[in-house]
């Protein structure tokens, strides 16, 4: 390892970011002028199809699915490693300069709702779907959808970062989140042993929140060759739960949404209507 003492006071090297180094500061606010886009539905999302991305696209496909007109959206794709998300639209919408953020103007005043638990929470009770009203059902959801909000930063920002981007290979820090992730997917598992799905028999806000980080991990679809390097076939639970979920048809057309990776087929840049599945996909667009 190389040795490296860390200064009296901690200094910006703006070239020491790896992966993320064009895009990673450690100051808030827009870096340039550019206004959002808005169309035609009442729900604005602008997002990119990561995993926090995926959990509300996932969300609002299901309610639609059950047949809420209201929750029609127009999905913006934010290129994150472009610095969309800093752009002074996205910032007023959300502060924290992350995606998803999301716009309702449904009602008298426009409402912003930012971070990916608290905007399935905002669906949620907007139209009184996968969030129980009774406890200690509700305590449950909730408490699973917070273990997720808290735990995820270990598994991406932790282990997939210093696994798969960082411009070196550390083994105390691949080693150290490569066990708490390990730990993570043994509290899925142990849960799921017990349950159908996280929060109960019934699918909710939990489970669209934890599939996209946990479930792409158990499904071979983060870091790369991460789902040999942390052996997730041994976690059987989450495998019958993650694959479970993989199928349900809100799911697939969710982790389509925003996609501006991977197989052409499954990139929907943007979605503002129901047959852009069927009609604007990348593969299909490139046809034209």
């Amino acid at each position: 390892m190389t040795e490296y003492t860390p200064p009296k006071v901690w200094t910006w090297n703006k070239g020491n970011g790896g992966a993320f180094a064009s895009i990673n500061r450690p100051i808030a606010g827009p870096t340039h002028d550019k206004e959002l886009p808005v169309g035609k539905h009442p729900l604005q999302l602008y997002s990119l199809a990561t995993p926090n991305g995926v959990k509300v696209t996932v969300m609002l496909e299901e309610l639609l699915a059950l047949g809420h007109k209201g929750a029609e959206y127009d999905a913006w794709l934010i290129r994150i490693n472009d610095g969309d998300q800093f752009g002074s639209g996205f910032v007023e919408v959300n502060p924290n300069s992350k995606i998803p953020a999301l716009m309702d103007h449904s009602g008298k005043s426009p409402v912003r709702v930012f971070e990916s638990g608290s905007i399935l929470v905002y669906l949620a009770e907007k139209f009184g779907e996968f969030l129980p009203a009774e406890q200690p059902a509700r305590a449950e959801v909730l408490s699973w959808l917070f273990w997720q909000m808290g735990s995820a930063p270990y598994l991406g920002g932790g282990f997939g970062h210093f696994y798969a981007y960082a411009p070196e290979k550390i083994e105390y820090a691949i080693d150290r989140f490569s066990m708490e992730v390990k730990r993570q997917m043994d509290v899925l598992d142990r849960r799921l042993a017990e349950t159908e799905y996280l929060g109960g028999k019934d699918y909710t806000i939990a489970d669209m929140a934890v599939w996209p980080w946990y479930g792409g991990l158990a499904l071979g679809r983060q870091y790369n060759d991460s789902a040999t390097f942390l052996s997730v076939h041994e976690y059987k639970n989450v495998q019958r739960w993650a694959k479970a979920i993989d199928e349900r048809p809100a799911v697939k057309r969710g982790r389509m949404v925003n996609r501006a990776f991977g197989e052409p087929a499954m990139q929907l840049h943007e979605r503002h209507d129901a047959s852009d599945f069927d009609t604007r996909t990348q593969d299909r667009l490139a046809a034209e």
